[in-house]
């Protein structure tokens, strides 16, 4: 995935140190409950839509951004449906993160899945009973998602 420049800027300031940054992430649920996933150009997994929230960026607003740019599809955001931080990871590079990801459950409006962009491979519709192999925490968001919870999930 391309680093947005705010944070290549960052970097050449504080170098590999870890960073905390705020990811969103979108569970699109269609009409007949399948679930949006996307096959990400830098690794090949399958995963569900999002990004890095960038600088005065609203994060409903950016969740919706990431759906289009990886997948072709305007949702609108349906609610905040989960708040969690995930483990420290270190990419390639050396450049250490950790994310506060904040996931909503969006629903289509418009648009077709399209693939032909520099961060996704395939996108596809998945049933719920049906996802590929993906890491446990996306498959936790899709749950968490799919729920009908008055407010979203969070550990205590």
């Amino acid at each position: 995935m391309p680093v947005p420049d705010f944070l290549l800027a960052l970097r050449r300031h504080v170098g590999h140190g870890l960073l905390p940054l705020v990811g969103v992430t979108a569970v699109v649920i269609g009409e007949e409950g399948d679930v949006l996933l996307h096959q990400r150009a830098d690794d090949g997994r399958w995963a569900t839509p999002g990004g890095i929230l960038e600088p005065e960026e609203e994060p409903a607003r950016a969740v919706v951004r990431e759906v289009w740019e990886e997948t072709g599809l305007e949702v609108e955001v349906e609610r905040l449906t989960s708040v969690l931080a995930q483990e420290p990871f270190t990419y390639p590079n050396g450049d250490r993160v950790q994310f506060l990801d904040l996931a909503f459950r969006c629903r289509p409006v418009g648009g077709a899945p399209d693939a032909s962009g520099d961060e996704t491979l395939d996108v596809r519709w998945f049933r719920p009973d049906a996802l590929p192999d993906m890491p446990e925490r996306i498959i936790d968001r899709i749950g968490y998602a799919r729920e009908d919870r008055p407010g979203p999930f969070y550990l205590t």
